[in-house]
């Protein structure tokens, strides 16, 4: 572990503060309140039977996965207004809504879940940076406690989820590659990337892209290898956590 040197005396590749807190909304399937440090998003996973109109008109058999994501209008200071406020929904919601979506695909046997959709809804409470990645990580979590909640229901005969799925931020920020990166860090950062991957540590999606300035492949590595060892932290304490329940 590398020196500590951020101005919240963590090391270059230290996660901030994790932690979950599971049955935040009891009406859900499954859901989690997840912190990282001061980010704190509620995820949740609502079973609904039967899947979307276009799935029987192209023949798609098996189950959904969609997701929505908001951020609260007092996550942010200022005010944030409300997506029906303004009419739509802005395009960054719409970014990472999308991109929550796609990553829990990757982690759940669709034609296990059968003909149903699982809704995840992510609602962020309070934004200090990586809101999106710690949605993706809180939200596989959710899913797989719905998901034993319908085989204690009877519904399923083996859970649909077939790995667990984790997210973390790495970014450059004064030359110098750190993990997780909260507001403070993240609004001044060079380089930023979102790493999401499995428990085996596959890749589903690596999002890198330079603020106004470059990135070479050393520092590419780095990020890689930071956001490995933070994904690999994740996971463990994702799975320390389900098995309590």
């Amino acid at each position: 572990m590398t020196t500590p040197s951020r101005l919240s005396g963590r090391a270059h590749d230290a996660l901030r503060d994790i932690s979950f807190q599971t049955g935040i909304a009891p009406q859900a399937s499954g859901s989690v309140l997840v912190s990282f440090g001061r980010t704190q998003v509620i995820c949740a996973a609502s079973i609904e039977e039967g899947v979307p109109r276009w799935m029987k008109e192209q023949g798609v058999t098996g189950g959904w996965l969609t997701a929505e994501y908001s951020m609260l209008p007092y996550s942010t200071s200022p005010r944030k207004s409300r997506d029906s406020t303004r009419g739509k929904i802005d395009g960054r919601s719409t970014e990472i809504q999308r991109l929550i979506g796609r990553s829990l695909r990757a982690g759940i046997d669709l034609e296990a879940l059968g003909s149903r959709t699982l809704w995840v809804d992510c609602d962020v409470l309070q934004a200090d940076g990586g809101t999106r990645t710690a949605s993706i990580t809180g939200a596989s979590v959710a899913i797989a406690l719905a998901c034993k909640r319908l085989m204690q229901e009877g519904k399923l005969a083996k859970s649909p989820v077939s790995r667990q799925i984790a997210a973390v931020s790495v970014g450059v920020v004064g030359a110098e590659v750190l993990l997780d990166l909260d507001y403070s860090e993240d609004k001044d950062a060079e380089v930023d990337l979102n790493l999401v991957m499995t428990a085996d540590l596959d890749f589903i999606e690596l999002q890198a892209s330079g603020e106004e300035s470059v990135f070479d492949g050393e520092q590419l590595e780095k990020m890689i290898e930071y956001g490995r060892r933070g994904i690999r932290e994740l996971v463990l304490k994702q799975e320390q956590l389900l098995s309590l329940h």
